[in-house]
Order: structure tokens, then C-alpha cells, then sequence
């Protein structure tokens, strides 16, 4: 399954590689694309991921807010 994301506060090519690290991190995680223009980050999963996991993995990665698209 594939869940699709919108990341906002992003700048640069290495915003988008800790937030892909990060993300790919999580349980169940097969795979991670993300975007710096326009924000996107498709997840690819098994299963639905929790928005919580998602929410904290970005958090992590630095101070970027993230929504389901």
C-alpha cells in the first residue's frame, strides 16, 4: 500500500534525505519517496502505517509539519 504525505518547511536536498531516513526507519516501512518541490512523500508499506509514527519520525528529521494528502 502506498500513503501519501505533504511535508511543509523543507528547504533544501538534505531536509529531504533526514526526512527520508527517518521515515524509512519505522516498522513495516518498505519504502520512501519524497519530494522538495511541492512537498510530497509517498510511503510505501505492508500495512497502514499510524499518523503518529509518521508525525514523530518527521519531527525528528527536524522542524517540519506533516499532513496526509
Amino acid at each position: 500500500m502506498i500513503t501519501k504525505y505533504t511535508v511543509t518547511g523543507m528547504t533544501c536536498g538534505n531536509c529531504v534525505n533526514h526526512v527520508t531516513e527517518e521515515v524509512s526507519e519505522i516498522d513495516g516501512v518498505n519504502n520512501v519517496v519524497v519530494t522538495l518541490e511541492g512537498g510530497s512523500m509517498s510511503v510505501e508499506s505492508d500495512e497502514r502505517i499510524p499518523f503518529d509514527a509518521i508525525v514523530e519520525a518527521v519531527s525528528e528529521a527536524g522542524e517540519y509539519t506533516v499532513v496526509e494528502a
